[in-house]
């Protein structure tokens, strides 16, 4: 049989190949097209949108859902994912979606107007983000249930549309930076509403009685606002409620009796209002409470009896009132209570014995009202609290052995009361101690040695009790300690050497008591050690010289035995009031010429030999440079212009011999010659800012070198002066010092330390032979710490609490050593001034350093200091600076490490590469894991600036170990 050709079978096949190759591809799904370009707008640092490919399916992409059925998109759901960039419109072709959300991102931009076109769309969260400018209008959406838009930067009027959404289940707004308004009436038409959140949302006059319709509603917070007016009786008709949030208004009046219909009511805060008047009884009838919070308003009179019945209550804070009377009896004794916060009252009687009747108790504060009587001795077996304070109190008696010992207090403080008997030895079991606080009684007895036990204890206050003996040399152990009052006692013996082993001391006060023998030398090595008032003791023998090679702020010595020659640094930085009251005690010919001094002068050789050496160690420590102003700037030219004010007789003697004279105020011991201090040349200009310029001068007459600042004319120094009158005061060696204020005629003039090293922005960028950088890692981890220390100081140590509003690498300077000091609060202030209804401040702060909350609210607190020293805290670690261009339009630093902290490789790749040495690297990862935890975006979440000090001390690069709690925060990666 003839076979067939094959050649023309072959030809037929490859010419359908060839064909094929030119057949066109068929397009995307309309969906899939969507979807890829509302991943083209965004960043993904993590690779979560990796699996968003060319695709025929867009159900296989992660965070997306699809109906089974149809196959089409319903669902986006990519919350947390680290995401920024903006929401594309091509989002509005997506038909049948009902949910999108993107929750916890870093989404900004405009919300698209197209996204009413998803008619589907039931859910719409957006929350905590970056969106910005005005909502459109959303009301054509008429099957949404979920609309939260909170915790965004959203302008323009508050939307009033959304009360045509009569199908909202829940509700956010708040927390954006509309403008001010009031609740819009049409919010009652939302019947269906459970969840209500509108706080922060710059609402203002009164709750609408329309609002008091939502029958349904569970959650009702409307906080930190200014709306006005009473709490309408209206409210009893939310008889589903179980959360309402009140707190931080100026909502006046008494509390309707009405409130107690609200049965399922679970939370209630009202705190930091106008209310006032006695508590109706009926409060007491609300069983189910959980939360019951009402602080810092007017509220008097008795507090009902029905809160010793209710069986759930876990947290009651009522701080700040005047309430009186006995506190409710069985207070406690059938509600697992974890927190009671009753400070700041007028109660009296007994003190509450069933308060921890559940074992659950963790904070106990009672300051500041009128109890008496005994402690419960039922507290003593309360092993669960953490924090107890019954401060200020008319209270006496012993304290209850078991209270001693308990093993997760964090803080005692039973300071300003009438107490009697000793420290229990116990207290070596209370190893959870971090302060303990009891001045002002009558404790007496020796100090047990078990106090060297308690190696987490930072403050150890016992001052004006009757405490004697001698002071156990176990204090040594205590290595965390940071503040040591042992003042006004009986105590006895000498200054145990060990307290040289106490390495984190700021302060120490050991005054009026009976110590004896010679100051050890081992207070030379706390480097830390900003005051030491050692007065009014029997101490003897020589002032060791290994004091004058440390940054002291504040020393006294008086009223010893002391004898021999008075250090010429010590004199300088204190005078010779530090110094009276030891007869024997001198100063060095020399020095006595430059300045005015009571002390004799010492004679014989033994004194002359070390004039030479005293004089050129005086040199080196007042010798520093200055770019900025410090703090106290605006005090001190505040009180200038007192004394110009209230001098007129001297403004006359004045005038009557010619030129006006020079009105100085002093803060330290530095001579000061006004004509001199005016007289500088502008080549010594070292600096130029909005209120002046600053110039170096070297003083003729003792040959120190200071800096000046002259003062601009105008109004700004008033400004300054008005906001920074307590900052006069202040002493710590991280601090820059401010010597003198010299004014006339309206010509003012500042006059500080001089920083030899510039600011710390200036020194991340200098370099050294060889092209190496100025500050090795070892420098700027010191330059930390320090810094650390000064912010710290304002927050914890100054009263009230002094909040800075500006910190930035070139508002730390640095001196010879490079020990940092914090300078220029100009626009500094008292924490206090910001608890007030209505305070609000103006913004303050640098580009790059301001924390995000402030772009929303301009109410600040100490975590907006965190947040910008840990912005300082990046720019040692990376060496860069905190706005540049590689981190793309708009971000900062603080985005850009954001980015790279995904694992560890990533994480190594921010240290500057000059100074992370593989040796270092897991020190400098550290440093960067706290830098981190300060710069969180919720305040909430940061460190306080202690906890910071804590954490870089155990992360010092000589130290192997390291340890960080709470550190469970969305934005860090486990990447150490």
């Amino acid at each position: 049989m003839e076979k067939c050709p094959v050649y023309p079978l072959r030809s037929l096949l490859m010419l359908l190949f060839i064909l094929s190759l030119f057949v066109p591809s068929m397009p995307l799904p309309t969906e899939t097209q969507a979807l890829l370009r509302f991943k083209e707008n965004l960043k993904d640092p993590t690779g979560f949108l990796n699996s968003w490919i060319d695709s025929e399916s867009p159900c296989g992409f992660s965070g997306i859902t699809c109906d089974r059925a149809s196959g089409k998109v319903v669902e986006i759901s990519l919350e947390n994912k680290s995401l920024s960039g903006e929401i594309s419109p091509s989002i509005s072709v997506l038909q049948w979606l009902t949910t999108l959300s993107l929750a916890s991102n870093h989404i900004s931009g405009e919300l698209p107007n197209q996204l009413i076109n998803c008619s589907n769309l039931r859910v719409l969260n957006l929350t905590d983000n970056e969106m910005v400018k005005r909502i459109p209008d959303l009301s054509q959406l008429k099957k949404l249930e979920v609309l939260d838009l909170s915790i965004n930067f959203f302008s323009g009027q508050f939307p009033i549309w959304v009360g045509n959404l009569t199908g909202l289940v829940s509700l956010g707004l708040g927390q954006n930076e509309f403008e001010v308004g009031e609740i819009p009436e049409s919010i009652g038409n939302l019947k269906n509403l459970t969840w209500l959140y509108l706080a922060n949302a710059q609402l203002r006059g009164e709750i609408p009685e329309s609002l008091f319709e939502l029958k349904a509603l569970k959650t009702l917070d409307l906080s930190r606002n200014e709306l006005s007016g009473k709490i309408s009786k209206s409210i009893s008709k939310l008889q589903n409620l179980n959360k309402l949030e009140l707190f931080v208004n100026k909502l006046t009046g008494e509390i309707p009796p009405e409130i107690s219909n609200l049965t399922l009511l679970q939370e209630i805060d009202i705190s930091a209002n106008s209310l006032y008047g006695q508590l109706p009884e009926e409060v007491g009838n609300l069983r189910n409470l959980v939360v019951f919070q009402l602080y810092e308003n007017n509220f008097s009179g008795k507090l009902p009896e029905g809160f010793g019945n209710m069986q759930n209550l876990i947290a009651f804070s009522i701080y700040r009132n005047n309430f009186s009377g006995e506190f409710p009896v069985n207070f406690g004794r059938f509600s697992p209570l974890n927190s009671i916060d009753i400070s700041e009252n007028q109660f009296s009687g007994i003190f509450p014995q069933f308060l921890c009747e559940k074992r659950k108790l963790e904070f106990l504060l009672a300051l500041e009202n009128r109890f008496s009587g005994e402690l419960p001795f039922a507290l003593a077996e309360c092993k669960s609290l953490q924090r107890f304070r019954i401060n200020n109190n008319q209270m006496s008696g012993s304290i209850p052995d078991g209270v001693w010992a308990l093993p997760n207090a964090k803080m005692i403080d039973f300071s300003d009361n009438e107490f009697i008997g000793i420290i229990s030895p116990n207290i070596g079991l209370s190893t959870s101690l971090s302060q303990l606080v009891l001045p002002n009684n009558k404790f007496s007895g020796n100090l047990p040695s078990e106090l060297g036990k308690l190696t987490n204890l930072e403050r150890l206050y016992l001052s004006n009790n009757k405490f004697d003996g001698e002071i156990p040399s176990e204090i040594g152990f205590l290595r965390q300690l940071s503040s040591l009052h042992l003042e006004v006692n009986s105590l006895n013996g000498s200054i145990p050497l060990e307290i040289g082993n106490c390495e984190r001391l700021v302060d120490v006060n050991f005054a009026q008591n009976s110590l004896s023998g010679s100051i050890p030398s081992s207070f030379s090595l706390i480097s830390s050690l900003n005051s030491l008032n050692l007065s009014s003791n029997k101490l003897s023998g020589i002032i060791p010289e290994s004091l004058e090679k440390m940054k002291l702020s504040s020393i006294d010595l008086s009223g010893n035995q002391l004898f021999g020659r008075v250090p010429s640094s010590l004199l300088a930085m204190s005078g010779d009031k530090a110094f009276l009251d030891n007869k024997e005690l001198c100063v060095d010919e020399n020095y006595r010429e430059r300045i005015n001094t009571t002390l004799v002068t010492c004679t014989g050789k033994n004194s002359q030999k070390g004039v030479l050496n005293d004089e050129l160690l005086f040199f080196s420590i007042i010798v520093s440079i200055l770019v900025c102003v410090l703090a106290g700037l605006a005090f001190v030219s505040y009180n200038c212009s007192k004394i110009s004010q209230t001098d007129p007789e001297a403004s006359r003697e004045g005038d009557r011999q010619g030129a006006p004279k020079w009105k100085i105020a002093s803060f330290h011991q530095v001579e000061i010659d006004a004509d001199e201090i005016c007289s500088f040349e502008e080549e010594n200009l070292i600096g130029s800012g909005g209120t002046g310029k600053v110039y170096r001068l070297d003083l003729k007459k003792n040959g120190n070198t200071v800096a000046v600042k002259q003062l601009r004319k105008g109004d700004a120094m008033k400004v300054l002066a008005a906001e920074m009158e307590i900052l006069g005061k202040i002493r710590h060696r991280n601090i820059l010092k401010l010597y003198a204020c010299l004014m006339r005629e309206g010509s003012s003039y500042l006059v500080f330390e001089y920083m030899t090293n510039g600011n710390l922005y200036e020194a991340l960028q200098r370099q050294i032979k060889g092209g190496q950088p100025e500050l090795n890692w070892y420098q700027r981890y010191k330059i930390a710490l320090g810094a650390a220390r000064g912010v710290a100081y304002l927050h914890h140590d100054c009263s009230p609490p002094i909040i800075h509003r500006d910190i930035k690498s070139t508002n730390i300077l640095l001196d010879g050593d490079y020990e940092p000091k914090i300078a220029d609060f100009g626009v500094a202030k008292v924490a206090d001034q910001f608890q007030s209804a209505s305070e609000h401040s103006s913004l303050a702060g640098t580009h790059g350093y301001i924390a995000p909350e402030l772009a929303y609210t301009p109410k600040v607190s100490e975590k907006s200091d965190v947040y910008s020293y840990g912005v300082v805290l990046l720019e040692l670690i990376t060496g860069r600076r905190p706005i540049e261009d590689e981190y793309g339009e708009g971000k900062d630093i603080v985005y850009w490490i954001s980015t790279h902290l995904d694992d560890r490789d990533n994480a190594l790749k921010l240290l500057d590469i000059r100074v992370a040495s593989e040796a270092i690297q897991n020190d400098m990862i550290k440093v960067l894991k706290i830098a981190v935890l300060c710069t969180t975006k919720l305040p909430s979440l940061r460190p306080s600036m202690r906890e910071v000090v804590k954490m870089l001390s155990d992360a010092d690069p000589y130290s192997s170990s390291m340890s960080l709690n709470n550190s469970s925060n969305k934005n860090i990666k486990d990447f150490v």
